[in-house]
């Protein structure tokens, strides 16, 4: 693809809960282009993109939104009608990776390691009863960037964690805690990258660990043995076949005590903040930020799996 021909719009901000995370992204994104010699475009995504799109006479989307409507194959949709080629995975890759339930459900028919769980619906009227043994961590199904997530050790937190998972989705996900190393797998199509090991000072990888610098501690290359890397990037390979990945998403593992990695999800369309983990992986195997977005533009495409 002849980049210098294009008006590339990179669009960011959005109406998820993800906003400012977003924008962030998204002016990197910008001056990284620009950067390069290349006509850049940001758009702010509100309910006129479609409008915006047109006016700005956009050839190429970077697509730098985070969560709904962003993530989940909305904007993908949108941008299939335009036929204007897009970075990150299709229609159907998009929505099943962005739904951690429909993610977990394919990860189990694929043989792929991943946590014990449980899923309950806001239209019950059962009291949602926990079948694991705490501690359980609890997620809705549809949020990006820890968004409503809570690690319930206490009975007393369990009602509190449901109510706040529930605020942000119908469908809430339970999943039995598993104790081990927080690793970042990002995907250059499907040969996995450097592995980034994430130690939140915290212990736990919340909102404020993952945007505060400062708050959390990045180790790139991991420090894992050779068959503990190997294990961890066969199994991202995995995901990323099974979830129709496309372009250069992030799989996240835990990697337990025995050296089994457990996936969490596939990110579609990973930060690309200053404390992001797929820039780290990609400045560690020798890609500079700028030729990352680059690298990330040439994967674009439209969704031909429908």
């Amino acid at each position: 693809m002849e980049l210098k021909e294009k008006t590339i719009g990179v669009l960011m901000g959005g109406l998820s809960p993800e906003r400012e995370v977003s924008l962030t992204s998204g002016k990197a994104v910008l001056e990284a282009v620009k950067k390069k010699g290349l006509k850049g475009v940001g758009i702010d995504v509100d309910n006129n993109v479609a409008s915006a799109l047109i006016k700005n006479k956009i050839d190429l989307a970077f697509i730098a939104l985070h969560g709904v409507y962003g993530e989940d194959g909305a904007i993908q949709g949108l941008l299939e009608y335009a036929k204007i080629p897009y970075t990150g995975p299709g229609i159907l890759g998009s929505a099943l990776a962005y739904d951690k339930v429909k993610s977990k459900e394919i990860f189990k028919l694929n043989n792929i390691p991943t946590a014990d769980y449980q899923v309950f619906y806001r239209s019950q009227k059962k009291k949602p009863q926990c079948a694991f043994d705490l501690p359980v961590v609890v997620k809705p199904s549809n949020q990006g960037s820890s968004i409503g997530i809570s690690i319930v050790r206490e009975e007393k937190e369990w009602q509190p964690a449901m109510g706040l998972a529930f605020g942000y989705a119908e469908e809430v996900l339970v999943e039995k805690f598993i104790d081990g190393k927080l690793l970042a797998i990002g995907m250059n199509g499907e040969q996995a990258m450097p592995i980034v090991h994430i130690r939140p000072k915290s212990g736990f990888y919340d909102y404020e660990a993952k945007y505060t610098s400062g708050k959390t501690d990045y180790i790139c290359p991991a420090d894992l043995s050779p068959m503990e890397t190997q294990r961890c990037q066969d199994i991202a390979a995995k995901v990323y076949q099974a979830l129709r990945g496309s372009g250069m998403p992030r799989v996240d593992v835990i990697l337990d005590s025995e050296g089994t990695p457990h996936v969490l999800e596939m990110n579609t369309i990973p930060g690309m903040t200053s404390t992001s983990l797929l820039p780290m992986a990609a400045k560690e195997s020798g890609m500079e930020f700028e030729d990352l977005v680059i690298e990330i533009l040439k994967s674009a495409q439209l969704d031909y799996s429908k």
